[in-house]
């Protein structure tokens, strides 16, 4: 450690200790397994220090990349100390009693129920409870997608009509849309959890707070549960409109995803791609439509294997996670796939750093949904003809891209393998060839109709443009 180290340089066993040295130590002392950075005097000497130290370094093409990878190793290899707090036992009474006088129950699962390793209480809760629960985005995967308690495809309607809320874990930020009308009943009583004090009360007062760590107080709630036997009844309007809802929102989806034409939509190309993922994979995702249809359509089994653009919304994010997440993977050998799945206009703030999975051998699998622009583009006839009208800075849409650009022959040029597919059989093709391979990364470029888009919305107002 770095006593030991510092010991033997003031006994003399070493002639010279540098700054760049004192540095790696002292990662080391902490338990850092991997640094991942960009080089230059004097950070080259850093790097190497680390190495020397027994650091594992990835060096980055952005700066910006190598602090998401770093984010992201942490939250996926990092355990949280035992828990340090539990909530006020007559505040755990209360919240039972709340949800059993409530009508139209909803359990909301955040990231917070991911990083407290929440799942084994959270999934005993809820089946004894009989309680429906929806994830957000990085909730996804503490239960899974295809629970029979999960209303993630009646997501407005659960939102709107319940009539109490069990917050666990997430944050009544945009995601929730603040958990105001018009897309919450506006006598909504909300039940919150969460491990952090200032987080209380942001944007709607909670009916009952229950602070402390998310695992220890869901078991809390289920000794409440087990001790008086209560569950939620599976045969009340509430259920039935949730099931209704469900029904026809996959039927809208399917009729989208079984469309049989050339260039494809969102919706097909997110049927196939579900069929053919390991259900232990890591999903990367990021990206405007891209990301928010795929959510829906594509499942998480298994806690902490969603990652995506959070709460700000940042896109970029997807190849810095994506490299972290394989690179832990790579070192556990846990055979488990890394898959990103990328907007064409996410994939360009760091599509650079396919260089950097060819060069660490990190046999990633990006999937790059391309429509040619941001929300949609254009087709190359239509982009021929508009730039033949005059100067494209001053007519060219700004949400436009290049069409069909080939995104796949980047990650070609530096050694992996690209695709570029237009129909579902090339889909298949490549994807299946992709996930078989462990030697190297691999890109497909899926040019989809550039006017695609999602499908009609209850509440689109957080998605809507004004123009």
């Amino acid at each position: 450690n770095i006593q030991q180290f510092l010991s033997a340089y003031s006994d003399g066993a070493m002639d010279e200790v540098t700054g760049a040295q004192l540095i790696a130590e002292s990662l080391k002392a902490q338990k850092v397994d991997y640094m991942f950075g960009i080089v230059g005097v004097p950070v080259i000497e850093v790097a190497m220090a680390a190495q020397a130290a027994g650091i594992k370094f990835v060096g980055m093409r952005n700066e910006q990349a190598a602090c998401y990878a770093a984010s992201c190793y942490m939250s996926l290899s990092c355990c949280p100390p035992p828990p340090v707090s539990v909530a006020d036992h007559e505040a755990v009474t209360e919240a039972v009693s709340v949800l059993k006088a409530a009508k139209s129950p909803l359990v909301i699962v955040g990231k917070g129920a991911a990083y407290g390793r929440a799942e084994a209480a959270l999934r005993e809760f809820v089946e004894m409870s009989g309680l429906p629960f929806l994830p957000t985005p990085m909730g996804k995967g503490v239960l899974p997608d295809d629970h029979p308690n999960c209303v993630a495809a009646a997501r407005s309607r659960a939102l709107l009509q319940a009539d109490v809320v069990l917050l666990l874990g997430a944050r009544l930020n945009w995601i929730l849309h603040f958990g105001l009308p018009p897309r919450f009943n506006p006598n909504v009583k909300v039940i919150q959890v969460d491990l952090c004090a200032e987080e209380m009360g942001n944007n709607v007062k909670p009916a009952v707070s229950l602070l402390g760590d998310v695992n220890a107080i869901v078991n809390q709630l289920l000794k409440c549960v087990q001790k008086d036997g209560w569950r939620y009844p599976s045969n009340t309007e509430w259920w039935s409109a949730l099931k209704e809802k469900i029904v026809s929102n996959a039927k809208a989806s399917k009729a989208l995803a079984l469309e049989v034409r050339v260039p494809m939509n969102y919706y097909m190309v997110f049927h196939h791609i579900s069929q053919l993922l390991p259900q232990d994979c890591i999903i990367v995702s990021e990206g405007a439509n891209t990301m928010d249809i795929g959510r829906t359509m594509l499942n998480n089994y298994l806690p902490r294997h969603r990652l995506d653009a959070g709460t700000f919304g940042t896109m970029g994010v997807g190849l810095g996670f994506a490299i972290a997440a394989a690179a832990l993977e790579k070192s556990a050998n846990s055979g488990r796939r890394v898959v990103c799945v990328e907007g064409d206009s996410a994939f360009g703030f760091s599509g650079m750093e396919v260089e950097t999975m060819c060069r660490y051998q990190l046999p990633v699998v990006i999937i790059v949904v391309n429509n040619n622009g941001i929300y949609s583009g254009m087709d190359p006839k239509t982009w021929k003809e508009m730039s033949q009208m005059g100067d494209l800075t001053a007519i060219a849409p700004p949400v436009s891209l290049l069409p069909e650009a080939r995104y796949d022959l980047i990650m070609t040029a530096f050694g992996g393998q690209g695709y570029l597919v237009r129909t579902v059989q090339e889909l298949r093709d490549a994807l299946q060839r992709s996930l078989s391979d462990w030697d190297r990364p691999s890109l497909l470029n899926v040019l989809i109709d550039p006017s695609s888009d999602r499908k009609q919305q209850e509440f689109p107002w957080l998605t809507r443009s004004n123009l």
